[in-house]
């Protein structure tokens, strides 16, 4: 598909990519790369799992006291990229990063399974783990904490919404020749350029 006929807005088309991710992508299409900065400016990137998103933005869940949390808590930017191998496509996003409402974070808290609910509140995340045998541990204990009821979620633990100003549409050309295609946007409006290769 090139990019000629493409809406003037982007989310339509990510919807679209997205789509044909999910019918032909073997392992994750959800999988994203979020690249956050530190204090000391060394930029920090990991793979994570896009669980929502619309118009307002790209929503993931995390423990806020992790490397990831801390960074974009205090410095509330993000990258982010979605690399579709077998669509030979990809969607690289930037913009600023929002706390989700406690409402959006307990609705998708409560949709896990009960043992991935057990593990936030077991898991230090990114904090040093002597061995696997502590890890295990402490999954026992939460797991007997909360054996009756609902497991409420921790605290800690919520999401981030990233909201693009702008994404950048690339697929794969022949000869390298690649279509690339950029939405940036100002205020409620976006505007799009066309990128060489």
């Amino acid at each position: 598909m090139a990019f000629e006929s493409a809406p003037a807005e982007p989310f339509r088309l990510f919807g679209d990519w997205f789509a044909e991710a999910k019918e032909k992508e073997v392992n994750d299409p959800n999988g994203m790369a979020v690249s956050t900065v530190g204090a000391d400016g060394m930029p920090s990137c990991r793979m994570v799992l896009l669980k929502d998103y619309d118009d307002r933005g790209f929503v993931f869940y995390t423990n806020y006291e992790s490397r990831k949390g801390t960074q974009l808590l205090a410095h509330p930017m993000a990258a982010i990229l979605f690399h579709w191998k077998s669509l030979r496509r990809q969607v690289r996003i930037e913009g600023e990063v929002a706390q989700v409402s406690p409402e959006e974070a307990d609705a998708y808290f409560a949709s896990r399974p009960r043992q991935s609910q057990i593990g936030a509140w077991a898991s230090d995340q990114s904090r040093p783990l002597t061995g696997r045998f502590e890890l295990e541990k402490r999954v026992a204990v939460m797991a007997a904490k909360y054996a009756i009821g609902t497991v409420p979620r921790p605290p800690h633990w919520s999401g981030f919404r990233v909201a693009p100003r702008l994404m950048e549409f690339w697929q794969d050309g022949p000869f390298r020749l690649h279509d690339r295609l950029v939405y940036e946007r100002t205020g409620s409006a976006w505007s799009t350029t066309r990128l060489y290769p």
